[in-house]
């Protein structure tokens, strides 16, 4: 078709028929006819010869007929087949659309204030730890479905308090707002069947619902499926990071100066404009924080630690053997006595199989193992005067005398 039209240009600008051959790369006879030629080419497409699958094709259409999701290994094994398995299920994809049920997708229009869309994505090969080793840290992702501003945290896990807490952190920071809805899948810390108990106290407290997408629709929350891939394929790649925090600090920079202020294909809205009329549809943040740290009452050891995700964290030793509250929360682990005073405090460690000690702690254990270990101090000699027995003597001499 393009050499066609070629054709006819360069014999209206007044090319001889054979530098026109030269030009295109092709027959003068090729040329004579597509000039002698008012219509474009048609060119009919070759009829299909047989191959080695035609002779199965009628069984595996009739197979495909009653049962549309029937695995090509499956139909191959019932219609006999001992070709390659590569070149059946070639064709067996081909022809099975024809027996597919049609699945309608609609448009879906997201309200102002609506919903935020929750998701997470794990960047590939990791984020160091910070010891030098690259870890599967979840990153939460929240995507308002009006606006499309988006905001993210990496995580440490993705425990059911890892979550709630990374929610609460991007709501009351990020977005400083509450939506009608926070949109889930099926995360296992969200709840599977049901909505774990931490996460319907944190929907409570905050006055909002937790939807989880039905399973296998993903269109359901395809807009922060879409802000995910647009992590993988804008953000992570090239970039070279130290350590979480340092992960942390370069997302949020990248989010507020390029991906709230780009001009979103969908919405052809800029996010961080199009996001204040979302958050006016908002409802304010509850006036108190809710409860997101993990509470843990455990009696402390001789060890005088307390394990936090397979990390274990040093307590002043003078609690040993009394009931210690562990409060473990993104940034931190804080351990209060049965008073409620403070007897550890330490930066909540990344990664696993850590050893966390405060040298007051161990200079505290170090002075009560000297202590013990001095024996104790025998009372001094005291002198008592002694009672002269020999009175007893002259006393029954005088009562003789007498």
């Amino acid at each position: 078709m393009e050499d066609w039209a070629k054709i006819r240009y360069l014999r209206r600008q007044g090319l001889s028929i054979r530098k026109i051959a030269a030009e295109v790369g092709c027959s003068k006879k090729t040329v004579e006819r597509a000039l002698a030629s008012d219509a474009p080419p048609v060119y009919k497409k070759r009829a299909s010869s047989e191959t080695s699958f035609t002779p199965f094709e009628s069984r595996v259409r009739a197979l495909l007929e009653q049962s549309p999701t029937l695995p090509a290994t499956v139909i191959a094994q019932r219609v006999g087949w001992c070709g390659s398995i590569t070149w059946f299920r070639d064709n067996v994809r081909r022809i099975r659309p024809d027996y597919q049920q049609a699945d309608p997708v609609d448009t879906l229009i997201h309200r102002p204030g609506e919903q935020i869309q929750c998701d997470l994505t794990f960047p590939a090969g990791g984020i160091p730890d910070g010891s030098g080793q690259k870890v599967a840290f979840p990153v939460l992702v929240m995507v308002a479905s009006y606006s499309r501003f988006m905001a993210a945290r990496v995580l440490p896990t993705r425990t059911t308090a890892d979550l709630v807490a990374g929610m609460w952190a991007l709501l009351s920071t990020s977005f400083q707002a509450v939506p009608e809805q926070l949109l889930w899948d099926r995360e296992t810390g969200i709840g599977q069947k049901a909505l774990t108990q931490p996460v319907l106290s944190f929907a409570g407290i905050l006055g909002t619902r937790i939807q989880q997408a039905p399973p296998r629709d993903p269109e359901t929350k395809g807009v922060v499926e879409r802000a995910n891939g647009y992590l993988k394929s804008s953000f992570f790649p090239g970039r070279d990071f130290t350590c979480p925090a340092d992960v942390q600090r370069q997302l949020d920079e990248w989010i507020t100066e390029v991906a709230n202020q780009r001009i979103h294909a969908t919405t052809r809205k800029i996010p961080a404009v199009a996001w204040t009329v979302d958050k006016a549809h908002m409802a304010a943040l509850p006036p108190y924080p809710p409860q997101i740290d993990v509470l843990r009452q455990v009696r402390l050891p001789r060890n005088y630690y307390v394990a936090v995700d397979a990390n274990h964290y040093s307590v002043d030793p003078r609690m040993i053997n009394r009931i210690v509250t562990v409060h473990a929360g993104l940034e931190q682990v804080v351990v209060r006595a049965p008073d409620g005073t403070i007897v550890a405090r330490h930066e909540r460690v990344w990664g696993t199989h850590q050893t966390i000690t405060d040298p007051m702690h161990a200079a505290t254990a170090k002075q009560m193992r000297r202590q013990l270990a001095t024996p104790p101090v025998s009372p001094q000699a005291i002198e008592v005067e002694q009672a002269d027995l020999n009175i007893y003597d002259r006393l029954t001499e005088l009562e003789v005398e007498s």
